[in-house]
């Protein structure tokens, strides 16, 4: 299976390598100093259970010398996903697929308006990852998972022969007959955890042992579930205290990329995470005060190093 992975950063990276040690043919978009580390030393994955070195790997920072793919794994942040359209158009032949693993609800809208609903399946990606330095993705904890599907929940060759290649890699995947459920399941925790953790500046455990803080956090994801359940998701009314159980459940220094990002300085994707909220609520007529309150906090930010 010829697949293109387009952002080969913490998942892109960790996922195309799992993928290319399976036996499937994986071209890497990237660029910079990361792509000039992979071109000479290959890919590596470090601090899992199961450290990974691929000695020699396909890396390109022209989508055009890697022609038509198969599928296509969009794993941009999500305010570059503009340019990256326009560097998946080369990737794209006359029975290509692609499905983004970008966090958010808003992404797979731009991939249908892009290529068209036919090409687009729908993916969520679970790991905690980073790039370490260049050419190396560094990944804290065990949790590794795909799950995707197509969006009218058919088991289609293409989702098979995804699945099938996933497995041969030895990433956990999953097909799912209800995939836009799946993608809202994880925002409903991905808003609450990035919104408090860059707010307060803190790790979860912190934010979860402090009262007001850990009631912050529960109705900043009731208005995600809200929100969803308005436009038509499958999201179990008390779906946020299930996420609460979930946050019970991970390290206490566990954060997330938006918190990682303000603290270094990089554009944020609060504008598809607690802003695409307050966005979704608008058109469904749910109010969103809090995550509102958090896209406002964090306005100044949004595209790197604030300046007074």
């Amino acid at each position: 299976m010829r697949i293109a992975i387009v952002g080969a950063g913490g998942v892109g990276g960790f996922f195309g390598a799992l993928l290319a040690r399976g036996g499937a043919d994986v071209t890497f978009v990237a660029r910079g100093a990361h792509l000039e580390a992979m071109r000479r030393d290959g890919l590596r994955i470090e601090g899992g259970a199961h450290p990974v070195h691929l000695p020699a790997v396909r890396a390109t920072g022209d989508p055009a010398e890697a022609g038509p793919a198969d599928l296509v794994m969009l794993c941009v942040k999500l305010w570059g996903v503009e340019a990256a359209l326009e560097q998946i158009r080369p990737l794209i032949g006359p029975d290509t697929t692609v499905v983004s693993f970008q966090n958010g609800v808003l992404k797979d809208d731009y991939l249908r308006d892009a290529f068209g609903a036919e090409r687009v399946i729908g993916g969520v990606a679970y790991v905690a990852t980073r790039i370490s330095r260049p050419g190396v993705i560094e990944q804290t904890g065990s949790l590794q998972r795909l799950v995707f599907g197509e969006f009218d929940g058919r088991i289609s060759a293409r989702v098979t022969a995804f699945h099938q290649a996933c497995v041969a890699g030895g990433i956990n995947a999953e097909v799912s007959p209800d995939i836009r459920r799946q993608i809202w399941q994880k925002f409903v925790f991905l808003t609450g955890l990035s919104a408090t953790t860059a707010t307060t500046r803190l790790p979860i455990g912190a934010v979860r042992e402090n009262p007001q803080t850990r009631a912050f956090l529960l109705d900043l994801m009731r208005e995600v579930v809200a929100v969803g359940r308005a436009s038509g998701v499958a999201l179990a009314e008390d779906y946020a205290r299930e996420c609460l159980k979930l946050v019970d459940d991970v390290a206490y220094d566990m954060t997330s990329s938006l918190f990682h990002d303000l603290d270094a300085g990089r554009p944020l994707e609060v504008r598809w995470l607690s802003g695409g909220v307050v966005e979704l609520g608008r058109k469904a007529g749910v109010g969103t005060p809090l995550n509102r309150a958090v896209a406002d906090i964090l306005a100044l930010h949004a595209d790197g190093r604030a300046r007074g």
